[in-house]
């Protein structure tokens, strides 16, 4: 029988890229972010990372719907990737350190010349969030896993889908090929974890469960599986021999990201509490913590050579590491530049959620949303050089008080179907009230704002 508390650690792992960003953004938001050094300019957090294979660059996801190229040694960046129309959740390179693959919250794979900037091709992945990827060690296929509880299996070259995997595990929050390239190992949020031979006709091997769900993953060469849970405790299993072979108590909440070196010899773990600990793995011995700014670590990964750790940040930066010092490499850098006026005010604290996609000036500053700028008596899908959705671009819709209220308080899947706004709602009328009259202030240099339906006569 699961006793409470094991049940509701479950439930956590089920929840936990809502709650885990919504803690980011109202942690990472509350005010300008300083970060001790690192790649700034994305518009939200940074959601994931990856470093190629020569060393030489590294891509950042974020939740303002890019990705950017950059220059690691001079952590200047080269190329914004634009092309996603939701959060990008989860990126690799390919071996030739020039191609990538991302995935994200439209449920598209989408293949990239990095080095330019272009998009090769979108796979049609997931009916939903693609929660992670993984590209074999030759580059020729890859593996997704979505929260439409599907593993799929694809062709680079053919830029084809070559089959779905079971996925008795539910729903699969990491995958990681093996050094040949021969299987794969899917874990997810019921805390099983699967080995699968891809070869056609290939059996799937159920590794020991441990319980609790499983957040992120990462393979030694090898043949060690290490697990971050939603307990704290990295687990480890030989994949030769399906055991479990111990765990270690890592963080006191769950754990966000996992990483290791080439060599297997030392592992990264990274927490909702914005902490990095390294450790020595054969034996389980701390050597660093870092702090990565009060904001949650969503990813991290090792340059090929083991010597420094990027870290993905919620204040939307990474951060770059060295492994022996455990010290940040790099000048100052400034997080997402979010002070509010009326910082103490009821209207300031309910926008700052607001804050992750929003601005309330001229310059969007390179967030997920449009700018609040004169927000209202403005028809809804028309702020120049906005990407709308197909559904927000065509809605009759008119942004008034009376509208915007309904928005927080039916929730934009019944006031705007079809957009791509997060699904949030305010149910307080106070509140309401409160943000509506805190927008009219500081986003309408003209005065009041309009009032009426907002829907064309």
């Amino acid at each position: 029988m699961v006793g409470p508390a094991v049940a509701a650690l479950a439930r956590v792992s089920r929840r936990f890229r809502r709650w885990a960003t919504a803690l980011a953004l109202a942690a990472a938001f509350a005010g300008t972010s300083m970060a001790t050094a690192g790649l700034s300019g994305h518009g939200g957090p940074v959601t994931a990372i990856a470093i190629s294979p020569d060393g030489r660059l590294a891509l950042t996801a974020s939740f303002d719907y890019t990705l950017k190229l950059w220059d690691l040694d001079r952590q200047v960046p080269l190329q914004t990737l634009r092309g996603h129309t939701g959060a990008v959740t989860t990126v690799a390179f390919l071996p030739d350190s020039r191609q990538a693959l991302s995935g994200g919250d439209d449920g598209k794979l989408r293949l990239w010349d990095a080095a330019y900037g272009q998009e090769l091709h979108v796979f049609d992945a997931h009916r939903g969030k693609v929660a992670d990827l993984a590209v074999s060690p030759d580059g020729m296929r890859a593996v997704s896993a979505g929260w439409d509880g599907q593993v799929r299996l694809w062709d680079l070259t053919a830029r084809r889908s070559l089959r779905t995997l079971d996925a008795d595990a539910g729903m699969v929050n990491a995958v990681a090929f093996t050094a040949d390239g021969q299987q794969m190992v899917a874990v997810g949020a019921q805390g099983h974890a699967q080995l699968h031979a891809l070869a056609r006709g290939g059996r799937s091997r159920e590794l020991p469960g441990q319980g609790l769900g499983i957040n992120t993953l990462a393979l030694t060469g090898d043949g060690r599986a290490l697990a971050g849970g939603v307990d704290g405790r990295l687990h480890v299993w030989s994949l030769d021999s399906g055991t479990r072979i111990g765990a270690l108590d890592a963080h006191d909440g769950p754990l966000s990201a996992v990483a290791v070196t080439g060599d297997g010899a030392t592992v990264a773990t990274a927490g909702t509490d914005g902490l990095i600990r390294l450790w020595t793995l054969g034996s389980r011995r701390l050597r660093h913590t870092l702090s990565a700014v009060a904001a949650p670590v969503w990813d991290l990964a090792f340059t090929p050579d083991g010597t420094r750790l990027l870290a993905a940040g919620g204040d939307g930066t990474a951060r770059l590491f060295d492994v022996a010092t455990g010290k940040p490499i790099g000048g100052q850098v400034r997080g997402v530049d979010t002070r509010l006026p009326e910082p103490d005010s009821r209207g300031a604290a309910l926008f700052r959620k607001c804050a992750a996609c929003h601005t309330l000036t001229r310059d969007g500053g390179n967030r997920a949303g449009p700018t609040l700028y004169k927000l209202f008596g403005r028809k809804a899908g028309t702020v120049p050089g906005y990407d709308y959705s197909r559904a927000l671009a065509r809605a009759d819709l008119v942004w008034t008080k009376e509208t915007v209220s309904r928005l927080f308080a039916q929730g934009p899947h019944v006031v705007t179907p079809g957009s791509k706004m997060p699904i949030q709602r305010m149910p307080d009328a106070d509140d309401r009230r409160a943000l509506i009259a805190y927008i009219e202030r500081h986003a309408m240099p003209d005065g009041a704002a309009p009032t009426g339906s907002g829907t064309r006569e």
